[in-house]
């Protein structure tokens, strides 16, 4: 099956059962066999939340998936189709369990799921069945996620909750994020399906306007692995989601390392892997993508992941009809209402695929296009919805803000690589290769138009611009693995065994080494010529390891958490300092972890508020930023508690204040 998307597309691809039992009719269909399945999915998710191990049941469905699926002739290419399959069910059965009474609790929702696997296995005729080979080039997918991960969570490690709240709130996008995801927690489901309910845990329009997948998946997770759909106290839950993002992170590299490699197939193994593999892995771990940590881009990361995994499989679609349709819509389901700016990607590569591969659907073609467009119509409903309500697409659009920039040169040459090598001969007249020319064409015309389109309405390139190009990045990357097929393979010897399998260790070793060398700037030991360490410690994954990342908001998150939110039940406003955007966060964050982040729609104006701290202000000025601290207390719907860093100022504003008649209980609380 592995090499079926490498055939001329001249002539129409043959999908056969792998085995004849699967293929008889009611071969595998006996009743009793159903009912003992669905009897055993409901009795293991209760029997595992009688334990408190709820979680135990991502593995059992992420297997119990690819046991019955067949794509990908190793493990570890059907546990990556299988999970990549979980999330897009998770999110499409998220519109059920977002109105049904029982919410996100653990064993309705998992026991539906595998019901729905234990009676489409059955209808299949379909026994269970894991391949446990392996590849060589399998420890490169798997290291890349170890160091990754490593890396990132190195500066969490040993230490306090207080502490490593600091590295949680280091932008304003991951504490929005984070209300997002602290709302589906309370509300059991999509927050824009309860959104009266969800206003009081973000910042409205959000919770109609913004994708929600992310938070969604993330709530589910938690739910199993809290055993409980309380996910506790406010420090407890940023630590929690800060892991889940971290590994998201992690998973984003190593996806992509697995991308390239699936798109360049079978033919693409030994050194070449290797070096493709190691390409990869090494732009993501020493370039601006490890940024999108830092900045909060929590939604960015997910969904720049589950592009990666959709493309692949869409590019290189080697798998039955029924695993191809059911790819489409994971593909369309996950991407969308994760990053519905990264749908249109996915849209074209489904379309290339169908159009590269007709003869291949011709006999099924009315019910494949039919299951897919019914899957469309699922993935758009959350982005219809927004639009309909409150979403300006324009406005939106074309917002400003921090940007996560990729690496242009890499961007732009691997993308031509790309051309080069989908134009050559031997790769025009395979599926896989007119996939890819059909795909880099097309993001490169979304991304050339949107762009023009953003210089002709605001004059220049803004935020939504370069998060297409982060997209534009991942079609490059995963690319690689067809321009892999342009090295020359090494030539078959007749020694032994033994000495095969040397020679094939030392080239691979050499070639990763290499492209660490060359795209990661790793020096291996040797000294720079210029007395300082190599660039490869001063790119921003080195730096978050470092602690480099916590931008001024550490000792506010530490005293917030460690002494100024114990016993408080309302609003809280933190000036600790004349720095208006280090009060604006404090407060932020304060909501965050008291699950108020619905009242920062009015508490932002402490943004302007440059009071606080000992050094004196003008007149004017603390006249002024009085005047923005009224107007925020006006809008809390009960009285606020305000923290103050200085005596002295927080006197005055005492006095102040209760001579307007704004309620408040102000608070000495200097900044340790």
């Amino acid at each position: 099956m592995a090499t079926r998307s490498a055939v001329p597309t001249s002539k129409p691809v043959d999908i056969r059962p792998l085995h004849p039992a699967e293929g008889r009719a009611g071969g595998g269909r006996r009743w009793p066999v159903l009912g003992a399945a669905v009897a055993l999915s409901w009795a293991l998710p209760l029997l595992l939340h009688t334990l408190a191990l709820d979680v135990v049941l991502v593995p059992v469905l992420v297997l119990a998936i690819a046991s019955l699926i067949r794509v990908g002739g190793g493990l570890l290419d059907r546990l990556v189709v299988a999970s990549f399959l979980l999330c897009g069910a998770v999110m499409a059965f998220g519109l059920l369990f977002s109105v049904w009474p029982w919410g996100l609790a653990p064993v309705p929702g998992t026991g539906l799921l595998l019901t729905v696997l234990s009676v489409t296995g059955w209808l299949a005729g379909r026994r269970p069945r894991i391949p446990l080979r392996l590849r060589g080039s399998d420890a490169l997918v798997l290291a890349t996620v170890a160091v990754v991960w490593r890396y990132f969570h190195h500066p969490l490690a040993g230490k306090s909750a207080a502490d490593r709240l600091a590295y949680f709130a280091t932008s304003e996008d991951r504490l929005g994020h984070f209300s997002y995801f602290d709302g589906i927690h309370h509300v059991g489901g999509y927050a824009f399906l309860h959104q009266e309910a969800a206003k009081a845990y973000m910042m409205t329009p959000a919770e109609a306007v913004y994708p929600q997948g992310t938070h969604f998946l993330m709530a589910w997770t938690d739910v199993l692995v809290k055993s409980s759909t309380d996910g506790g106290s406010g420090l407890d839950m940023t630590y929690r989601y800060l892991l889940y993002v971290l590994a998201a992170y992690a998973l984003l590299c190593g996806a992509l390392v697995w991308a390239a490699r699936w798109i360049g197939g079978p033919r693409l193994r030994g050194w070449r892997a290797a070096a493709v593999c190691a390409t990869v892995a090494a732009v993501m771990m020493s370039g601006s993508m490890a940024q999108l940590v830092a900045w909060g881009f929590d939604s960015e990361t997910f969904g720049l992941l589950f592009l990666a995994v959709a493309l692949a499989l869409l590019v290189r679609p080697a798998m039955g009809r029924a695993e191809f349709v059911l790819v489409g819509i994971a593909a369309l389901v996950s991407v969308t209402f994760v990053y519905n700016l990264y749908g249109v990607l996915v849209g074209i590569a489904l379309a290339a695929v169908l159009v590269v591969h007709r003869r291949r659907f011709a006999p099924h073609r009315r019910l494949v296009v039919g299951a897919l467009a019914g899957g469309a119509l699922i993935a758009a409903l959350p982005s219809v919805f927004s639009v309909l309500t409150k979403l300006d697409v324009e406005k939106t659009s074309n917002l400003a803000g921090p940007m996560v920039i990729p690496d242009r040169p890499v961007f732009i040459g691997c993308g031509l690589l790309a051309l080069v090598a989908a134009s050559l001969p031997v790769n025009r007249r395979t599926g896989t290769g007119q996939t890819v020319l059909a795909l880099v064409l097309g993001a490169t015309a979304v991304i050339g138009v949107f762009g023009a389109w953003q210089k002709h309405t605001i004059g220049y390139y803004s935020y939504y611009f370069e998060k297409l190009t982060a997209a534009g990045l991942v079609i490059a990357l995963i690319s690689l693995g067809l321009v892999g097929l342009m090295l020359q393979p090494a030539a078959r010897t007749t020694s032994s065994p033994l000495r095969r399998r040397a020679d094939l260790l030392l080239r691979s070793g050499l070639a990763t080494a290499a492209a660490l060398a060359l795209f990661g700037n790793v020096q291996w030991g040797v000294p720079s010529g210029w007395g300082h360490p190599s660039a490869w410690y001063d790119s921003q994954m080195i730096k978050w390891a470092r602690g480099e990342h916590e931008n001024g908001i550490g000792p506010a998150a530490k005293t917030l958490a460690r002494r100024d939110l114990k016993g408080v039940d309302s609003p809280v406003i933190a000036l600790y300092g004349n720095d208006a955007y280090l009060n604006m966060r404090a407060t932020f964050l304060a909501q965050v972890l008291t699950h108020r982040a619905g009242a920062m729609v009015g508490l932002y104006e402490v943004f302007n508020v440059k009071i606080g701290g000992p050094a004196a202000v003008d007149e004017k000025e603390y006249q002024a930023s009085l005047g923005r601290l009224k107007g925020a207390i006006a809008t809390c719907p009960e009285p606020p508690t305000v923290l103050v860093g200085d005596q002295k100022t927080a006197d005055r504003i005492e006095r102040d204040l209760a001579g307007a008649g704004s309620a408040a209980t102000v608070v000495y609380a200097p900044l340790k």
